[in-house]
This record gives structure tokens, sequence and C-alpha cells, in this order.
């Protein structure tokens, strides 16, 4: 659902801890799906890795807010993309818990080219016991899936910069994102902060690892019973 009014992201940070908390009661109820967080720098090729793998894949990239949101953050003179305070953390986090505990939740559909949400779709788990959410604030959420017993991992899916750099732009190009001058400026800005994001987010709770990689982990954990 659409907001009127803007929190900040210390805000959406409480709300989530404030929904995640482990229950007394006995401790956290046991989920019936568990979630791997895929992060990683724009254009690295999360959302293609994660279709390879035959799991049901949440798009984080579809909990953006519209462009319409009040004081969006700017970068590059466009609208900060990467910047977590243009993303609705909790909502994000209702719908991961949602699913997690019971199967299936209503997420947003996003579109990019128009920057602004366009509807509405049911997620379901179709019965695995592991799902994929990924995205490039999946490492926001690290924290509560955790306090909330959801995390199975939390992986930065990591490419020499200079790759991600060319299969970004030619995404952005291919889907006529923005323009052309601005899809490379801002692309070789996000090339210069990929080392520092990627420690940001080994710092919230992810660990790097290399395409192979990823996809061995992750197939591990799937074959793991519930």
């Amino acid at each position: 659902m659409l907001r009127n009014h803007r929190r900040s992201w210390r805000e959406d940070d409480h709300i989530i801890k404030r929904r995640n908390q482990p229950r007394h009661n006995g401790g956290v109820k046991k989920p019936k799906v568990r979630v791997v967080l895929l992060c990683g720098p724009s254009g690295c090729g999360k959302t293609e890795l994660s279709r390879t793998l035959g799991l049901p894949v949440m798009r984080l990239d579809d909990f953006y807010h519209d462009d319409t949101y009040p004081d969006m953050p700017k970068a590059f003179g466009i609208i900060d993309w990467d910047d977590p305070r243009s993303w609705d953390s909790a909502e994000a986090m209702r719908a991961l818990t949602e699913v997690a505990h019971r199967g299936r939740t209503e997420v947003p559909v996003y579109s990019i080219p128009t920057n602004s949400r366009t509807g509405t779709a049911v997620f379901d788990a179709h019965g695995k016991s592991l799902v994929i959410a990924e995205g490039v604030f999946a490492a926001q959420l690290v924290q509560a899936c955790k306090d909330e017993g959801i995390l199975a991992d939390a992986i930065i899916l990591k490419r020499h910069r200079y790759e991600t750099f060319w299969f970004r732009l030619l995404r952005d190009l291919g889907e006529r994102r923005k323009r052309p001058s601005t899809l490379i400026r801002r692309g070789f800005g996000l090339m210069r902060i990929e080392p520092k994001l990627i420690a940001q987010w080994t710092e919230l709770g992810c660990h790097p690892l290399n395409p192979e990689d990823t996809v061995k982990t992750i197939k591990a954990l799937a074959a793991e019973k519930p």
C-alpha cells in the first residue's frame, strides 16, 4: 500500500526491529520457509542467477517508492535509487515474514522505466522450504531476518567491478531505463563506490561469493531437510 507521508530510514529500521523481536512464549516460531538474502551491486546478475536455481524469487526492487514520494535522495542529477531511503524496508520485511510463516504474501509490482508501482501480485513459495529474496538492499534486512528466525544465508554476489559495470550498462540500455549519458555517468559513479558498498554489506552480515560458489551454496541449502 502506498503511503502519503514519508518515514525516515531510522523510523523504518525501528519498525522492522519492533515487528521482528523474538517471540517469548517458547521462543521464535519455526518458519515454514527460510530466506536467502542475495545482494550485490546493481547489474551484477542477481536476478539472472536466481532464475537458474529453480526456487521462488522475491524481487526486493519491487519495494521501491514511487518517484513522487517526498524527499527522495538524489545523486548524479537524478533520484538515487541506490540509496536505502528510496526503498520501503518495512514493507519488504513484512512480506518476507509473512511468506516465511504462511507460505505466500502480497507484493507490489514496480515499473522501473516509470519509477512507480503499477499494482500488486501474490508471491507463493509453492511448497518450497527455501526462497530467494534478491535486490541491492537485501543486506538491510539481515538482522531483522535473523531476529525473526527466517534467515538461511545472506550472500553478496561479487564479480569484478568492471564486469558489473558492463553488465549493468547493457541491461539499462536494453530496458531504456534512462538516457544513455545518465546511465554512463551513474555507472562510473557506482563502479567507484562498489568496494565501499561491499564492505558495508559485509558489516551488515553478508558474505561475498563469486557466481559459481553462490549457486553451490544455495543448492546445498535447498537440499537440506526442513
